[in-house]
């Protein structure tokens, strides 16, 4: 007798939950390294012995929705800013997120249940996974927050392969490795070859061999401020400029004995003055006094044409707006309302939005001149999403991330938000500097290895060389065509013996 038949279809389908919400300790901040071969091999063999592909389908979403439940559980902290008005909708948006996103997981348990057959469904799965994972990063703007290369089961090993196969690759060699595990009583040879592939090549990949070592800095130095505005208080007129004022403070502060010179470079978090860039003039004065000579870039908001933009701003020594890059990737339902007429009917507007239909997307993806070099510049979200970051038209020096995380709480956005840098930096083989409102501030190095940090919900400021580039990556050439097509692969080869059965019935 199979588990989905000891257990019956409720305690199959509870234990599909469970597993997922085990799975979700995965991620940051528990980061537990054990839960992820145990959720993915309980959720393989319930889907092998799953009666139908229906019930294959159920299995996959309600995995997905313990998963997502617990791990996006942060999303529902940004209601809490101000809760009168949005709390009500916390509970809502996470359960909606967590179904939402599981849709994806359960359609790929029922395509490979439906195409697969036999021994090969499993890979099916591996396949239609995969696929769905790519799918989630892309569809309807993407959402591809806790990705399985987030897990920590993976830990340092994610930063050595991100540069080689990319996030989805890394999803795929996970999946690649544990799944197949649920055939080894019958095909042991089938169920451990996988794995010692996966093995080998994990082995072999030279990317992260010099962690911890000797690591060339340029000759570039950054200031990384970090005023810590809790977000209640970030925008009331009678605290606002306290944090700011906070900023100047630390802008202006005499660097250490061991770095000499001024910064070359400082460089504010998102949103971080509490004005338009319209309105800069009155406030430039005090920005050229606490700069004393030194490049700032700093988040802002500004209006043109009646379109309201999250900017990044890089102003010289003498005050003048030198480049402005406009947030491209903008947060559904935070940022702006899609289909903001029928929204606005009900009095629901964006989260931080501006104005009633939320910010305009900027037009452009651009590098940043600065006087630390050339920067590829991520506004909050935008962090996420390997892709944008391969967008970019050249090659830049260096990453540059701003961000507002006093949105996402204190327990988990935060950090899963961290880790997401850091494989953003390693895919790349580019040095990031990561600047956060609350936390956690950060200097990235192209391995992904966090090199110095401002601890999350404190305010204080960071000196630090800039690390030195590495060439670039096989990731940053190819993006995310090779896991799409070892995955659809995988799918088709799955299906082939289905096909050759309905052809053999068709001519008999």
């Amino acid at each position: 007798m199979n588990l989905p038949q000891r257990l019956g279809r409720v305690g199959s389908y509870g234990l599909a939950a469970g597993a997922g919400a085990l799975m979700a300790q995965g991620l940051a901040p528990v980061s537990a390294v054990w839960v992820t071969p145990i959720s993915l091999l309980v959720v393989a063999a319930l889907f092998h012995h799953a009666s139908s592909p229906r019930a294959a389908a159920m299995v996959g979403w309600l995995f997905g929705c313990g998963y997502f439940g617990f791990g996006l559980s942060w999303i529902t902290e940004p209601f809490q800013v101000d809760a009168t008005t949005f709390g009500w909708m916390a509970p809502f948006a996470l359960m909606l997120m967590a179904a939402g996103l599981a849709l994806f997981w359960g359609v790929a348990f029922w395509g490979a249940a439906r195409l697969g057959r036999g021994n090969g469904r499993i890979f099916a799965l591996i396949g239609g996974w995969t696929l769905m994972e790519l799918a989630r990063a892309y569809v309807l703007t993407g959402f591809p927050w806790a990705g399985f290369a987030q897990l920590a089961v993976i830990g340092d090993l994610a930063l050595r392969a991100v540069p080689w196969v990319g996030p989805h690759g890394v999803a795929l060699a996970i999946l690649l490795t544990v799944l197949p595990l649920v055939l080894i009583r019958r095909r042991p040879l089938l169920a451990i070859g996988p794995a010692a592939l996966v093995g080998v090549v994990t082995i072999w990949l030279p990317q992260g061999q010099p962690f911890g070592g000797h690591l060339p800095l340029t000759e570039q130095t950054v200031r990384l401020v970090q005023p810590n505005a809790p977000q209640a208080e970030k925008w009331l007129p009678e605290k606002r400029w306290s944090f700011v004022q906070r900023m100047l403070e630390y802008t202006a502060a005499e660097p250490e004995q061991a770095f000499g010179n001024r910064p070359d470079l400082v460089i504010w978090p998102e949103t971080a003055i509490p004005t338009l860039q319209n309105y800069i003039d009155d406030f430039r004065p005090a920005l050229v006094e606490a700069t004393r000579g030194s490049e700032l870039l700093y988040g802002i908001q500004r209006e043109e044409n009646g379109r309201y933009m999250n900017s990044a701003v890089v102003m010289n020594a003498a005050g003048e707006a030198l480049d402005i890059y406009d947030k491209m990737h903008l947060v559904p339902f935070g940022e702006y309302m899609p289909l903001p007429q029928f929204w606005e009917r009900f009095g629901v507007f964006g989260l931080a939005s501006r104005a009633k239909g939320g910010y305009a997307p900027g037009t452009e993806r651009r590098l940043l001149q600065t006087s630390a070099g050339r920067a590829l510049a991520l506004i909050c979200y935008e962090g996420v999403f390997a892709q944008d970051v391969n967008a970019a038209p050249e090659r830049p020096d260096y990453l540059v991330l701003i961000t507002n995380d006093a949105w996402f709480g204190s327990y988990s956005g935060p950090y899963q938000h961290l880790v997401q840098a850091q494989l953003r930096a390693a895919e790349q083989g580019l040095p990031m500097v990561r600047v956060a409102n609350t936390g956690i501030t950060a200097v990235i190095d192209p391995y992904g290895q966090i090199r110095d940090s401002l601890a999350l919900n404190t305010s204080g400021y960071l000196d630090a060389r800039l690390p030195a580039p590495l060439p670039p990556t096989l990731y940053s050439g190819t993006g995310d065509w090779p896991a799409a097509l070892v995955a659809a692969f995988l799918l088709g080869v799955s299906v082939l013996p289905r096909l050759r059965l309905k052809r053999r019935r068709t001519l008999a």
